[in-house]
């Protein structure tokens, strides 16, 4: 950031000044003025920086470095655009769906570095990861071991699985727990020996690890540590009852980002200064100390890099509160809304991408073009006098943007998704394309013989 005295709020001042600059032609990106993108691209739009990915991938890297590898979780980012600078940079991928399968292979990823999580898997889907030689499946029931166990041997595949174990409530933490109660995922810690049991009568398949994810949106190091101390004590019993020693040990994401006044941010020092003792702990365990670890952030590596801007098409008062109708809304970005998950809905940092030095003028509602109430981006945020064809730009916005929204809500057209490097711009997805380009558009047979062809 240069010299320009920002008058935007502490968060935001405090994200521009990491990630992005300040110029005299306004906020920047990857060295390029955000007007000048939205010029060439149009509103509304998502910017990427691939700056900031890799930047983001190297300090993690550099923090776990002897202890795990990282693996994005593609889910936060699907955009094989996205997911091809994280691979460049070594990190392996974590995939929930089979077509997410199919965007890494289109990110470059090798299918031994991909690793296929969630509850509910398809035998189409499971058949395709088998089929090209996935690194691992995580298997999250029992039903789960029985299909993947059936499809294996049906393709002549020993296939290594992972155990997905939820929790008790002592590992839990996040903003979202994800175990420690009745779950859909994972297979309960009291139900881990009746669990290898079931995988045993598997021939196919090979128990090679243990996958534990307790919560998301984690802020707190300690929590986090926590989590995969216990983590390596569950790695220790399923080792005990498999009778072998593990290969592999998952100890999951939830690695957090500040996206509200007052939250803090993960520290990273304060990781590493928590690793000698469960390096120790893992050398003492002849069970554990060959097993490769893992952990798999999405939003720590991909939502700091992202930008949703719009433009605004008109501005009002009602009742003596100034509306700011933007071209985008929860339709493109419905975390930023509120609406995807959270009981207290808080604004995102919001800023005026060619008036940060203006001055603000505190309790404006951001609002979006669609005929909901729903749709307000901005409920008390602080922003400086704009008017119609003035741009916004919610930060924080790389994951859980465009592909985890109701795009098809109202039929406006889907935004482009542009990455940006070093002063230079991609488009990584074109704007108005609903249609998933993976299916086939004669529409015959099923979206999985469409992948295929």
């Amino acid at each position: 950031m240069n010299d320009l005295s920002l008058t935007v709020p502490p968060l935001a001042a405090a994200l521009i000044a990491e990630n992005f600059r300040a110029g005299t032609d306004g906020l920047e990106i990857g060295g390029l003025p955000v007007r000048s993108l939205v010029s060439r691209y149009g509103s509304p739009l998502y910017l990427y920086d691939a700056a900031i990915l890799r930047r983001r991938y190297r300090a993690l890297a550099a923090t776990l470095e002897g202890f795990a590898s990282v693996y994005f979780s593609i889910k936060a980012n699907p955009n094989p655009g996205i997911a091809r600078v994280l691979v460049e940079e070594g990190a392996g991928l974590e995939i929930a769906s089979g077509a997410e399968f199919i965007l890494a292979r289109q990110a470059g990823c090798a299918p031994e570095h991909v690793l296929f999580a969630g509850p509910g898997k398809g035998r189409e889907e499971i058949d395709l990861v088998l089929a090209a030689g996935i690194g691992e499946v995580h298997l999250e029931g029992f039903d789960d071991i029985a299909l993947v166990g059936t499809r294996a041997a049906a393709l002549g595949r020993i296939q290594p699985v992972s155990l997905r174990i939820n929790p008790g409530a002592q590992a839990q933490g996040g903003a979202m727990r994800m175990g420690g109660k009745p779950s859909a995922f994972g297979i309960d810690e009291e139900q881990m020996a009746e669990a290898v049991a079931a995988l045993k009568q598997q021939p196919a398949l090979k128990l090679t690890g243990i996958h534990l994810f307790a919560g998301t949106q984690i802020l707190d190091a300690g929590v986090l540590l926590d989590q995969w101390r216990y983590g390596l004590e569950l790695a220790a019993r399923l080792a005990g009852l498999a009778g072998h020693a593990l290969t592999s040990i998952d100890l999951g994401g939830g690695l957090g980002i500040p996206y509200h006044a007052g939250d803090a941010t993960l520290d990273l020092a304060a990781i590493r200064s928590g690793l000698p003792a469960l390096r120790a702990a893992l050398e003492a365990d002849p069970r554990l100390r060959e097993a490769r670890l893992l952990v798999e952030p999405g939003r720590w590596l991909a939502g700091p890099a992202g930008l949703y801007v719009g433009a605004l098409r008109a501005v009002k008062q009602s009742r003596g509160q100034r509306f700011l109708i933007s071209d985008g809304g929860m339709h493109h970005h419905l975390a930023a809304s509120g609406n995807l998950g959270q009981v207290i809905k808080r604004d995102y940092p919001i800023v005026a991408p060619d008036r940060l030095t203006a001055p603000l003028l505190a309790d404006t509602q951001l609002v979006g073009p669609l005929c909901t109430p729903l749709d307000t981006l901005g409920r008390q945020t602080a922003l400086p006098e704009l008017a119609a064809g003035d741009l916004v730009a919610v930060l924080q916005s790389g994951a859980y943007g465009l592909s985890a929204s109701p795009v098809g809500f109202l039929s406006h057209p889907m935004p482009a998704e542009v990455l940006v490097e070093n002063g230079r711009s991609e488009v990584i997805r074109p704007a108005g394309t609903f249609q998933a380009p993976l299916v086939n558009a004669r529409g015959e047979g099923s979206f999985w013989a469409a992948a295929a062809e």
